[in-house]
């Protein structure tokens, strides 16, 4: 279209709503290219004649509205962004789903400020592992949950300041411990289900709560007493459905407010692995047994 640049892809992100497509649990929006994959990085060999001020030769990474698993994807100017300096494709591919997903949750809708303490479950996955290193340059103290030892310690190596092992302790009230009473600001939560109730619980007044998945299943019984005390406000969004000019405002954002981080190799993905495009599947059989830590990529060409 007027508005795209075709991009010839070096390497594509592996994301939880691509394995859920292939199964069959997540429906493709009508509008949308069927094949999967959100996020690609590559160079740009065509323009369309709107689309702002990109030329052929130039290295993007950009949020498709799918069919990223291919060697070319026509994407929204708006949607890419130049690769950082020092980053090579596997790394550009992936930011997009995760990074903006991220800087949409806890900036633009829940407003995480320097100072404040933040809390994200699943810190070793792609989503956990960029909001560590958001909030962490935004100057937030960060507590994450992570499913073993290992993983809580990949954590603390990233950067966050805490990191509880949800199968053996009980992490709403170590959390809570944490932050001396003050409770959390801001809880980022892929897991909904009766984690909610766990959050609204340790929430500081006037708490945001960000829900952008349920792995934990989409129902819970919720006491709000706690929640129109404490002011708390509890917000759901997922990415794909967004409009164009949503994604474009989020991808303008987070260049402003993180690019210079970027650059500079302050905030960067951490590549757990990387296959060839034609192993696709085998890469979904990694992302299903959850014992990644970082980003799984895909390899184009």
């Amino acid at each position: 279209g007027p508005e795209e640049i075709l991009v010839k892809n070096e390497a594509v992100g592996v994301n939880r709503p691509d394995v859920a497509q292939r199964t069959g649990h997540y429906p493709v929006p009508p509008d949308a290219n069927p094949l999967p994959g959100l996020e690609i990085a590559g160079e740009v060999v065509a323009i369309g004649e709107n689309a702002g001020d990109w030329k052929v030769g130039d290295k993007a990474m950009g949020l498709t509205h799918g069919g990223a698993y291919a060697e070319y994807t026509a994407v929204h100017h708006s949607h890419c962004l130049p690769w950082p300096q020092g980053y090579d494709a596997q790394m550009a591919a992936a930011i997009p789903e995760n990074f903006y997903t991220v800087y949409y949750n806890v900036f633009m809708r829940s407003d995480l400020k320097a100072g404040e303490y933040f809390l994200v479950h699943g810190g070793s996955s792609g989503i956990g592992l960029a909001a560590i290193q958001l909030a962490k340059a935004k100057g937030a103290t960060v507590i994450t949950t992570a499913g073993s030892a290992e993983k809580c310690q990949f954590c603390l190596d990233q950067g966050a300041d805490k990191a509880i092992n949800y199968k053996e302790e009980d992490w709403a009230e170590i959390a809570k411990d944490f932050t001396e009473g003050h409770g959390i600001d801001v809880a980022l939560d892929m897991v909904t289900g009766d984690y909610v109730q766990q959050e609204i619980n340790i929430m500081a007044r006037d708490g945001r709560i960000a829900l952008i998945a349920f792995l934990g299943g989409p129902k819970a019984e919720i006491n709000f007493g706690s929640v129109l005390r404490n002011r708390i406000s509890i917000s759901g969004s997922t990415l794909r459905p967004q409009t164009t000019e949503e994604k474009a405002l989020i991808a303008l954002n987070l260049q402003r407010d993180f690019g210079a981080d970027m650059n500079a190799g302050k905030v960067k993905p951490h590549i757990y692995k990387t296959f060839p495009l034609a192993d696709a599947s085998a890469a979904h059989t990694l992302m299903e047994s959850s014992a990644h830590m970082g980003k799984i990529i895909l390899s184009v060409g």
